[in-house]
């Protein structure tokens, strides 16, 4: 039989293993904990939502009701003594509606830490969020919040934002989505 012999196979296989395994845990969020992260999500995109009320542009335009949409996904997570820091990507989408379809108005989408505390109620609050900040900079400012290996500029997709514009404007799901 000419080819690899068991040896060389087993090597191979090896070699791929290992390399999927390494490619998996790279790419996997590092102390994410899923039970956390669903208590806090909801309370950081309300949070970016009411930052980003009247800093866009289809709140000027009328007619429209234009309003923000937010949507967090964890990097990290360091929980400790009812404080949080949360390093997350967020994407937030300014929407309206005109003539039955959804228009598309102001977003962004960047890196930002936040810090939560337990509250009374043993729910969180967002004491504290912090963004790189435009330009010079930016750059510096995301090494040094989350390292070399996290994948803070990963495009998120705008699908779940606009499902959720489309419902608050009582519009068909399958509206149309255009320009402010």
């Amino acid at each position: 039989m000419t080819g690899l012999s068991v040896r060389g196979w087993a090597t191979g296989v090896g070699a791929v293993l290992v390399l999927v395994g390494t490619g998996t845990w790279v790419m996997r969020p590092a102390g994410v904990d899923g039970r956390l992260w669903g208590e806090i999500r909801p309370v950081i995109e309300a949070r970016l939502a009411a930052d980003s009320r009247g800093s866009g542009y289809g709140e000027t335009v009328p007619g429209i009701g234009a309003r923000w949409f937010c949507r967090a996904e964890a990097l990290e997570l360091d929980e400790r003594d009812g404080r949080v820091r949360a390093g997350v990507n967020t994407l937030c989408m300014e929407y309206g509606a005109r003539d039955e379809a959804l228009v598309e108005c102001s977003g962004g989408q960047y890196p930002q830490v936040v810090r939560l505390e337990r509250d009374a109620d043993h729910g969180y609050r967002v004491v504290a969020r912090e963004e790189p900040p435009d330009g010079a900079g930016n750059a510096e400012w995301t090494k040094t919040h989350f390292g070399f290996l996290a994948d803070t500029e990963a495009p998120m997709s705008a699908a779940t934002l606009e499902a959720a514009a489309r419902a608050h404007f009582h519009l068909p799901a399958d509206a149309p989505v255009g320009d402010c």
